[in-house]
């Protein structure tokens, strides 16, 4: 009998190491392949023209969330959208890496509040250190981090930008090796303050450069445009712009309610970016910029990046990006649009970084000139950066 006991205790215990394993390095990889699809994967063909112009262009992305995945970033992947091998095929001179701290369940565009947490089971299944498991804070330095970590492993093939400093001599190599790729850092949503605007301070030294007050539910600084009540800025959320100002950072009013739209510019002394959106113009949902938004933000010197997901554009192809580009373009100016994939953010993207190709073949076919392409694709985020940051 008591033979027959530790046999099945035995059984029991490998079954339950077996599922554990599955949890801790199966199960995260099989969630992150089927939110992170590509709806037309690689190999690209574009013509000899698109790509002769895409070669010259110095192209900056304002979103992706890779860092939320278990994936090392330096070796080229076989799902999601976005690594350093494929950055670099893609001829991406600067990649904005926006860290995601919490998203609620049932994710909608519509209505969401913040009782529930999508995030916390995926740190755990990912092996994240315990801390990030209560504080969202240290997500965010956790995710940091890896940044870090992945330009120090890759013998100079990733650059961390913190300065203006720091991008001017990034570019001034770049001009002799093209092997190389940047990294910017965000935050989707000033909940990751834990409550305290002190822990802005902690965010800045990590490199965080860029930050919107909320993502897909109201928090204490602001509404969201997926929040249940939708309201403006609070006292703090007020406070937090000012000293976002004061450290030049950016406010990026992605997902931000229409009253917080209108209160951040009303603060605003310095330039703001939408990082990844769409407009009304030419997809009209209550995620979307309308054109009063869009010219506000114009108003400010800053950019609107222009998303690569089909609730953005309402298409499944880059042309439909294109048509974004050109109404926003028309509305904004051309010196105010530029790139905001959303890339690894739990979206079916276009296509992979790889593919950006096809989107200079459809600016083209779009009627864009070669000098409004260098703006649209990279230009005028670079130029905004260099104004702002530290």
């Amino acid at each position: 009998m008591k033979t027959r006991l530790k046999k099945v205790l035995l059984v029991v215990g490998v079954l339950f190491l077996l599922a554990l394993g599955a949890f801790f390095f199966i199960v995260p990889v099989e969630v992150a392949k089927r939110f992170n699809q590509i709806l037309n994967p690689p190999p690209y063909q574009v013509s000899e023209r698109a790509r002769a112009v895409h070669q010259k262009l110095l192209i900056a992305d304002l979103h992706a969330d890779s860092l939320m995945w278990d994936r090392d970033l330096l070796q080229r992947g076989s799902w999601g959208h976005v690594d350093i091998p494929r950055l670099i095929e893609g001829h991406v001179a600067l990649q904005a890496f926006t860290v995601v701290t919490k998203s609620p369940r049932g994710l909608n565009i519509e209505s969401n509040d913040d009782r529930t947490d999508n995030i916390t089971p995926l740190v755990i299944a990912e092996r994240w250190p315990m801390r990030t498991w209560w504080s969202l804070k240290e997500r965010a330095l956790y995710q940091a981090r890896k940044l870090h970590d992945l330009a120090a492993r890759s013998e100079g093939k990733l650059v961390v930008i913190q300065t203006a400093a720091d991008l001017d001599q990034y570019l001034e190599r770049r001009k002799k090796e093209q092997g190389i790729t940047a990294g910017l850092l965000g935050i989707e949503g000033a909940h990751a303050l834990d409550g305290d605007l002190a822990n802005l301070d902690a965010l800045f030294e990590a490199g965080f450069r860029i930050m919107s007050p909320t993502h897909f539910f109201d928090n204490q600084l602001g509404g969201s445009a997926h929040g249940v009540n939708k309201g403006g800025l609070t006292e703090m959320g007020r406070e937090m712009v000012r000293r976002m100002e004061a450290k030049r950072m950016i406010v990026d009013l992605a997902h931000a309610s229409p009253q917080v739209i209108n209160d951040v510019l009303a603060l605003a002394r310095r330039p703001v970016i939408v990082s990844h959106t769409g407009v009304k113009g030419t997809c009209d949902n209550i995620r979307n910029l309308s054109n009063e938004q869009i010219k506000g933000i114009a108003q400010t010197g800053g950019v609107i990046g222009i998303g690569f997901w089909e609730t953005a554009v309402c298409g499944r192809n880059a042309r439909a990006i294109a048509r974004a580009l050109r109404f926003t373009a028309d509305v904004a100016g051309i010196e105010h649009v530029g790139l905001g994939s959303d890339f690894d953010g739990a979206i079916g993207a276009i296509f992979d970084t790889t593919g950006l190709a096809t989107l200079t073949e459809a600016l083209l076919a779009e009627g864009f000139s070669e000098g409004e392409i260098e703006k649209i694709m990279g230009g005028n985020v670079l130029r905004v950066l260099k104004e702002t940051l530290p």
